[in-house]
């Protein structure tokens, strides 16, 4: 082909990458492993969108530039299908969220082949599928049996709108993460999993892992721990982590519903004095005892609300050395996970409960899964019912240990079940499949796991870096407890990426009507364009508009990389050696390339791979070698275009089994270039010389200053001086 056909080159290279099976790992390889995880998606009505694909394309850069390394490369996809998203849109639609859900999973599957993401499809996972969720149930058995599932009556957050139960987690701001409703009290029975007996650990063990230190400090403010004194005031318990202040104690007061005296008093035990008890709105219920001494002369707080009600403010004079009667003790802000879930779409909890025994009885492990039954009616009621309550066939039973009657649990599992133990079910994906699944253990199901955890690289949103990593963690630990599971921690390095805004910097959302389709831009520009844009435009951990303009440059570097393949293939001669600073600059673009792949710094890699075109185009021949060097470092970013250049160039085997370029150390040059709007300097980009005018823009307006100033307003023209300054007039 003359001209750069993506249709045709990408529909020809995905059939024969699937037909060789060229991204099926051998988990009983013994050459070093290397387990890449992206967050596997919900797959909604709407399909993929941009920001999933950035995520992805990173992770596929990595694992291919790992298989070309010599690793053996796990690189897996599945469905985290369990959740309110397709319960909503089942009550709307009348659909049975089973149906939706495999629809919804038909649609990304195929969204993902036609990205050419080298996912070892043969491991694909879903977690509404009774023969995964098996297994989550099975673990919950064993949390429960362990006296880490307990049912108790709590105050619980409660969404009116959503009509479900809420962990503290899910609320932000006094509003349901989902729905953005404002959240009530209510007191119901939950099951809970006792996350708290591990908060110490949750803590610790984040020294063993390769986490950004944002990361880590996210995990333990969540977890919240401090160190402390506990003090009684009579029959009231207090913990402080300033005890100190103990002499300025004016006041106690406890979590209320209102402020108000109660009439009460109690004596300070550090100096005798009768201080009165209140009842508090500001006390958080979940924090230390759910008690505080009110010192308002050393805390805002507490001296805001001693202003409001007149109460003493009084200077404490004395040490607490002088005071022996509190001990020293930690507390934690985490609480126990709520894991109750009064809805229908998720997995349902495999026990019963007898009146004959008087407590909760497990569902034997050969009846297990119990399967979520059909229903006609999705919604949930306002006692707060799941809509499992209403089928009495289904609820009657008898109990597993007496024989007498018995009655289903009919709360459901949170969405974050499946997803706590995803990475173990990606090495037992097969073994998911067999009918025989009754006579296998745990073991014999995830085989290999001792040589394949932890996950070594882990990506995904920032959102979820508390609430999914937290959970994810403490259920491994649990299973680790139980030896089930091998090492203390599940993902041994973790990263995340900035999301993907519309042009003008607004959150993409249906609502708004911006959300960027990728099936149209896979359709109009191809799948390599679209990767090389997300790669390219902007630094991956920030967040980053999107602008069509950078699309179609990234659209015009492939097609002149087409034609430079096109070129060097036509040459009469194939030249041996090319001119020694080209060399150097291919030597240093393997170095830089390699190194920016490993720091997750795809924007300049792809600069350094634009500028080493550049300079080929230049030459009047190109030493076929060079070439072919330069098409495996552009291989991970646009594995389509790679393979259709290298097999021109007579290659027989596929380029993604060609070895990784050797790195040779040299020296790097860098210039400096100064980015101006209207002629007003508002940021400067360090890359290495000869970025052209397209790079150089490309470049320029992924720098999120840059963005901030352009926002919607469109580009006039642009002046370019070479390795010293670009100059946006809007």
């Amino acid at each position: 082909m003359k001209k750069y056909n993506h249709r045709q080159i990408e529909k020809k290279w995905q059939k024969e990458w699937q037909k060789k099976k060229l991204n099926q790992v051998n988990q009983r390889s013994r050459k070093k492993k290397c387990y890449c995880l992206v967050e596997f998606p919900y797959p909604s009505g709407e399909g993929l969108h941009v920001g999933h694909i950035r995520s992805y394309t990173a992770m596929d850069v990595v694992a291919r530039k790992r298989r070309a390394e010599g690793y053996e490369v796990l690189y897996p996809m599945g469905w985290d299908a369990f959740g309110l998203p397709t319960e909503n849109y089942a009550i709307k639609t009348g659909r049975p969220p089973a149906l939706i859900t495999r629809q919804n999973i038909n649609r990304y599957r195929k969204q993902l082949q036609s990205l050419g993401f080298s996912f070892d499809w043969s491991r694909e996972i879903n977690t509404s599928d009774p023969n995964y969720y098996h297994w989550t149930q099975w673990m919950f058995l064993q949390f429960f049996k362990a006296g880490l599932a307990c049912k108790a009556k709590m105050p619980i957050n409660w969404c009116p709108q959503d009509k479900i139960g809420l962990a503290n987690e899910e609320v932000v701001d006094g509003k349901c993460e989902r729905c953005g409703g404002p959240v009530e009290t209510r007191e119901k029975k939950q099951w809970l999993l006792r996350i708290t007996k591990y908060a110490d650990r949750l803590d610790r063990d984040l020294d063993l892992v390769d986490y950004p230190e944002p990361i880590k400090i996210q995990q333990r403010n969540w977890i919240g721990k401090s160190n402390g004194v506990l003090i009684k005031f009579g029959s009231i318990e207090i913990f402080t982590t300033r005890p100190e202040t103990i002499f300025g104690t004016t006041f106690i007061a406890r979590h209320g519903n209102t402020d108000r005296f109660t009439g009460e008093y109690v004596v300070n035990p550090a100096n005798q004095e009768k201080i009165p008890i209140w009842e508090a709105v500001y006390v958080m219920k979940n924090v230390g005892t759910g008690a505080i001494m009110g010192v308002p002369a050393h805390d805002e707080r507490d001296l805001e609300f001693a202003r409001k009600h007149n109460l003493p403010i009084k200077e404490a004079a004395k040490a607490i050395t002088e005071f022996v009667g509190g001990k020293m003790t930690t507390k934690y802000k985490l609480r126990d996970w709520i894991f109750s879930r009064q809805r229908y779409w998720g997995e349902p909890i495999p026990l019963v409960w007898c009146e004959r025994c008087q407590k909760w009885q497990p569902v034997p492990e050969k009846d297990l899964p119990v399967k979520l039954p059909p229903v006609k009616k999705y919604q949930p009621t306002d006692t707060g019912e799941s809509p499992l309550a209403a089928i009495e066939s289904w609820v009657s039973t008898k109990c597993p240990k007496c024989g007498g009657p018995a009655r289903r649990e009919t709360d459901t599992m949170p969405n974050w079940a499946g997803s706590s133990w995803y990475y173990l079910a990606y090495l037992g994906a097969k073994n998911l499949k067999r009918k025989t699944k009754n006579r296998l253990n745990f073991h014999s199901l995830i085989p290999n796991s001792q040589r394949w955890l932890p996950v070594d690289w882990y990506n995904g949103g920032l959102e979820h870096t508390t609430l999914h990593l937290l959970y994810s963690r403490f259920w491994h630990k649990a299973l680790y407890d139980l030896k089930l599971a091998p090492g203390k921690e599940p993902y041994g390095k973790r990263t995340s990426h900035g999301l993907i805004l519309a042009s003008g910097g607004e959150k993409m959302s249906k609502s708004r009507g911006n959300v960027v389709n990728p099936d149209e831009i896979v359709k109009r520009f191809g799948a390599d364009t679209l990767r090389v844009y997300e790669m390219f435009m902007g630094p991956f951990d920030q967040a980053i508009s999107w602008h069509e303009d950078g699309l179609i440059g990234a659209r015009r570097f492939l097609e002149r990389v087409y034609k430079l393949g096109l070129k060097v293939k036509s040459q009469k001669a194939n030249i041996k050696v090319a001119n020694q600073k080209l060399k150097l600059l291919l030597n240093q673009t393997v170095q830089k390339v390699g190194e920016d792949i490993e720091q997750m710094k795809f924007n300049t890699a792809i600069s350094a791979l634009m500028i080493l075109s550049n300079n080929f185009e230049k030459e009047p021949a190109v030493a076929i070698s060079d070439l072919k060097v330069f098409l495996k470092l552009l291989s991970p970013f646009a594995p389509h275009l790679a393979e259709e250049v290298w097999r021109g160039l007579g290659e027989k085997l596929s380029i993604h089994l060609a070895p990784w370029p050797r790195k040779r150390q040299v020296k790097i040059v860098k210039v400096k270039i100064v980015i101006q709007i209207n002629g007003q300097t508002r940021d400067v980009l360090e890359t290495a010389p000869g970025l052209e005018a397209e790079a150089l823009k490309l470049a320029a307006l992924g720098r999120p200053k840059i963005q901030l100033w352009i926002k919607d307003r469109p580009i006039r023209r642009l002046v370019t001086v070479p390795d010293r300054l670009i100059n946006i007039v809007l």
